[in-house]
């Protein structure tokens, strides 16, 4: 047989310790072997040890025992006494791991979060606007206040649980007396019951109504922004504060633009006359239509970067680019003498030359609109 270790050693604590100072090591002890929280080899075995060591030492005539005749001493029925159910070592773990019992009376709860999808077009996303929103939540029912009786009654103290919201039973065991704490079924851990419930709210203290508020959008705002409106949500159960509102934004499509996080993107149709000589047209931006000057040579894909013509950076410090991607566009159908004027500018680069000058580059103008 296996000696057994000494109950002091066991505990970590001189012989001479306090029943405080064997109570603290014999918690910290428990914590640490308990096979919920402990689960290496040994470990349910040595909590076990730590018990029984507990059990005896906490008690002062075992503990008298035990310091006169040992373990032989401990384990003698007649010094083992269970007067009035004391559970020993299992009450301490029961504090160590749940703390006592705790109220259960309802406590003011927080409200739930609203989301609303707001619409916009594409310069409200880019400048920012302020928009109306109208939605239905939760308000104190308009008849009763939110106090869910009947206007010239109020809610009284609940008579089984006087107030309290909590019911406490005693029961009793081998290992002693728990205290059992339960919701009130009566007032539903409220500490108050209504006689007479308001006829508008039913009794729940709470109705469905329509609220208006002004949501301001800062520029630069893309599809997908959340944004949140702090204590705009449902209200609160038992004088809890209300959720907030997150306002889920949608950007509709520019028949023109792409956004590409702050540049916007405007593919230009060029004909191949003004991408070949030059020229200059006027495009839309932004902020209105503006010249832009189309270097002769230029080629399809070319990009224009037109520097702080895009969209306002959402957190402040400028904007972005517009970029001007060129597309030359071919025509499809060409009359007798486009087809007579391409075919001689074709024979005129394909020998190196430039056709009869200035009146032939004329004519191409004139012809293709260039």
């Amino acid at each position: 047989m296996a000696t057994k270790l000494d109950y002091y050693d066991l505990l970590g604590v001189p012989k001479n310790a306090s029943h405080d100072e064997i109570k603290r090591a014999f918690r910290r002890l428990a914590m640490k072997y308990h096979p919920d929280k402990n689960r290496e080899d040994g470990a349910e075995e040595r909590f076990k040890e730590v018990n029984e060591a507990y059990e005896v030492l906490s008690d002062p005539e075992r503990r008298a025992v035990y310091d006169r005749f040992g373990h032989a001493g401990a384990e003698s029925p007649f010094a083992r006494t269970f007067e009035g159910f004391d559970i020993g070592g299992f009450g301490d773990i029961f504090d160590a791991f749940f703390g006592g019992a705790r109220s259960r009376r309802r406590q003011p709860q927080r409200g739930g979060d609203l989301r609303y999808r707001l619409a916009l077009t594409f310069e409200e996303a880019v400048f920012g606007t302020a928009k109306e929103v109208e939605m239905s939540r939760e308000e104190a029912c308009s008849r009763c206040n939110g106090l869910r009786a009947e206007p010239g009654s109020e809610p009284r103290k609940c008579p089984v649980c006087n107030g309290s919201g909590e019911i406490r039973r005693a029961q009793r065991s081998i290992f002693g007396q728990f205290i059992n704490v339960t919701t009130c079924d009566r007032c539903g851990g409220e500490g108050r019951v209504v006689d007479k419930p308001c006829h508008q709210c039913h009794g729940s203290g709470h109705e469905k109504k329509n609220h208006k508020l002004e949501v301001r959008i800062p520029a630069g705002v893309e599809e997908g922004t959340q944004i949140r409106i702090g204590g705009e949500g449902e209200m609160g159960a038992y004088g809890g504060g209300r959720g907030n509102l997150y306002v889920v934004l949608s950007v509709q499509e520019h028949a023109l633009f792409k956004r590409e996080g702050d540049d916007i993107l405007l593919d230009l149709d060029v004909s191949f006359t003004q991408a070949a000589l030059g020229d200059e047209v006027t495009i839309p931006t932004l902020d209105g239509d503006k010249p832009l000057k189309i270097p002769a040579g230029t080629q399809s894909g070319h990009l224009f970067v037109l520097k702080k013509q895009g969209v306002p950076h959402v957190r402040g410090g400028g904007r972005g680019d517009m970029i001007v991607r060129a597309s030359i566009v071919t025509p499809k159908h060409l009359s007798d003498e486009q087809k007579r004027l391409l075919k001689e500018l074709d024979a005129s680069l394909r020998g190196g030359g430039h056709g009869d000058g200035k009146g032939f580059i004329g004519k191409v103008k004139d012809t293709f609109g260039g």
